[in-house]
């Protein structure tokens, strides 16, 4: 009988403990977790991307001025702001800029960019092959793995729709 009250007594101070410990611990989380605003963030997202927007906007209008057709400066503007971005990106411009913009420098072609050359500054120190080739496409693979794939699938619903003449 008193090894029965011996254990359920030592239960209890375990269960007290980690009682506890989770208290302390939710503690601890509350205390180095950063405060956000909402507001803020929302607004440094727009004006880092709406900036990048105008930035591509300039370079297109800059093209023409120089002679490119409109497509032609459309692909000039994307080679040009993936070059800003993945230069951006090793001098260490990029990661402070995405810090303060948030989601703002997710804009699509300048985010992608990013998303690729970030891994390959951060493993260069690894070797070509083991650190740049290996890790490079670590951020960026699955998108484009998904991207590729989602598109087989719509194309694939469009054809279909296209035979019973839905679309």
């Amino acid at each position: 009988m008193d090894k029965d009250k011996n254990v359920d007594v030592s239960k209890i101070v375990r269960e007290k403990d980690v009682k506890t410990r989770n208290e302390n611990y939710n503690q601890y989380v509350k205390q180095v977790t950063p405060k956000h605003s909402g507001f803020k963030n929302v607004l440094a997202a727009y004006l880092v991307g709406g900036i990048i927007c105008t930035l591509g906007q300039f370079f297109i209008n800059y093209y023409i001025y120089l002679g490119a057709d409109k497509e032609m400066a459309k692909a000039y503007n994307t080679i040009t702001l993936v070059f800003l971005s993945v230069l951006l990106t090793s001098v260490g411009i990029y990661q402070k800029l995405a810090k303060f913009g948030g989601a703002g420098t997710l804009v699509p072609i300048t985010g992608f960019a990013n998303s690729v050359a970030a891994p390959a500054v951060e493993y260069k120190k690894e070797g070509q092959v083991f650190g740049i080739g290996v890790n490079i496409f670590t951020i960026a693979g699955p998108v484009i793995l998904y991207g590729i794939f989602s598109s087989w699938i719509l194309g694939l619903i469009y054809y279909i729709l296209k035979q019973f003449g839905v679309v």
